[in-house]
């Protein structure tokens, strides 16, 4: 199996950032979604003054996940002010975790999850929670291999589309 390198994201890599969020996302959901809420959600979200912003952000971090020197995933976490629901002191949250799906089955995703785990301890975090799709059973299987439980639900827009995703954490 190829050694996967996890290396942080930097500002001179924003249009690399930009590009690996929109191809992952991309093949992720279009299939289950309509192409207008698709190119909404990839124009707004992954637009660069947001991701510029995001990578500024002291609360925010983004991980590649390479293998021969090609970006095949990556990892977003936040903490303290930048969680999108929570905003617990002693939490992250891991946002996104995505990878190119000719690397499914892989250990990419295991590799980025492990990165955010540690990351987690070495901030003493007492817990990691995320959002994921209820209509997502592949992720929401991951996680639960990992050990998160769901413990609610939020309201996540894509586009014009309220969908429900299932908040999960796991402690430290």
């Amino acid at each position: 199996m190829a050694t996967i390198e996890i290396t942080k994201v930097n500002a001179g890599q924003l249009e690399l950032l930009q590009q690996i969020a929109r191809i992952t996302f991309f093949e992720t959901f279009a299939a289950v979604n309509s192409e207008e809420n698709m190119q909404k959600y990839l124009q707004e979200s992954f637009a660069l003054d947001k991701l510029a912003a995001e990578l500024a952000d002291p609360a925010t971090s983004f991980y590649f996940a390479c293998i021969d020197g090609q970006v095949v995933g990556y990892l977003k976490v936040n903490v303290g002010p930048a969680q999108t629901e929570l905003q617990d002191d002693k939490a992250l949250e891991i946002e996104r975790i995505y990878v190119l799906s000719a690397f499914h089955g892989q250990a990419v995703g295991q590799r980025l999850y492990e990165e955010a785990m540690w990351l987690a301890k070495e901030l003493g975090m007492r817990y990691v929670w995320l959002g994921v799709w209820e209509e997502n059973p592949r992720a929401i299987r991951f996680y639960a291999k990992n050990g998160f439980v769901a413990f609610d639900k939020h309201i996540f827009r894509l586009g014009d589309d309220e969908q429900t995703d299932i908040l999960m954490k796991k402690m430290c």
